[in-house]
């Protein structure tokens, strides 16, 4: 909807998520899709929570870090999918400006929390693995708790400052946003504003919170396998780099396709595409992160188990 003002300048007040309006045969498909896909995200992110509080053999900086990584990935889907799958079984599909500046807000401060929370948990592996006799001593005290409170704080602090940059521009119309949820790009796109500064803003930030993390996350797996590599036994060796591997692909997937969402230009051959890596990244990485770093790991499933038999045994 637009309001008049000077001349024939109209302002948006409020956008319409185009999303997969493509593919109206296949809502109801879609709908139940990623229903399924949001209940099991939430589900395994707040069983790993559950198990890491209550159990005091969890309460170490592994843990403490992965349970961040599930409170974060609890909210970050949290901010996505319910818009969505709203809009999917109304059909309604229009968001308010201030509804959208929002969305977009918790969804950038959480998508920037993650990559810097991932190079941390990376560090933390690094220092285990490759340096075990200093491992006590360098995540003692408070380190841990600096450097997961550094994450939240600069990933909030990126997305303060990319959606008060946002509220600053102008939309005359149209006012399509061609994504299922309020994206930076698209945005832009649809500014009254030359685009860019605000190109060369996401540039930068994209920079900072992303390759560098990733680099940061390289550089660790890396010497994480080059020690990996002097392990003497052969199962030892095969144990560690299933481990290491599975990490390294989620954490691979998702920063790559960051990288070539918000650092790529958007061209019209890229734009589909965009759309479909944004699906990667917002909504199967959250369901994947739970089983590759932590229902996986023994210590949680063997607390896994001991919470079962615990409850199938209760006495009622």
């Amino acid at each position: 909807m637009t309001n008049p003002e000077e001349g024939n300048q109209t302002t948006v007040t409020e956008f319409i998520l185009l999303g997969f309006g493509t593919l109206p045969e296949l809502q109801v498909l879609l709908f139940l899709l990623f229903l399924l896909i949001y209940i099991a995200t939430v589900t395994g992110n707040i069983l790993i929570i559950a198990l890491v509080l209550a159990d005091q053999h969890l309460h170490t900086p592994m843990y403490f870090f992965l349970g961040n990584l599930s409170c974060l990935e609890t909210c970050y889907t949290s901010a996505v999918l319910p818009s969505m799958l709203a809009s999917l079984l109304t059909e309604d599909a229009t968001i308010s400006f201030t509804g959208c500046l929002t969305q977009y807000y918790f969804f950038c401060s959480l998508v920037a929390t993650e990559c810097l929370l991932l190079s941390v948990m990376s560090y933390d592996r690094y220092v285990a693995i490759c340096n075990p006799m200093h491992y006590t001593a360098r995540m003692s005290g408070r380190l841990y708790l600096q450097l997961a409170g550094g994450s939240w704080t600069g990933g909030f602090l990126c997305g303060g400052v990319i959606t008060l940059s946002i509220s600053q521009l102008t939309f005359c119309g149209p006012n399509g946003i061609d994504h299922f949820f309020c994206d930076l790009i698209p945005l832009i796109n649809l500014s009254c504003n030359d685009p860019q500064m605000m190109e060369m803003l996401i540039f930068i930030l994209s920079l900072i919170f992303s390759f560098v993390p990733f680099l940061l996350t390289l550089m660790s797996y890396i010497c994480i396998i080059a020690t990996i590599l002097r392990i003497p036994s052969t199962s030892g060796r095969q144990k560690a780099f299933s481990t290491c591997s599975s990490h390294l692909i989620v954490v691979t997937l998702y920063y790559g396709t960051l990288l070539i969402v918000y650092m790529f230009p958007t061209t019209d051959i890229l734009r589909d595409f965009k759309k479909v890596l944004s699906v990667v990244y917002a909504v199967l990485t959250p369901l994947v992160n739970p089983l590759i770093y932590s229902l996986r790991n023994k210590e949680v499933k063997e607390t896994l188990r001991k919470a079962c038999r615990k409850f199938v045994f209760a006495p009622c």
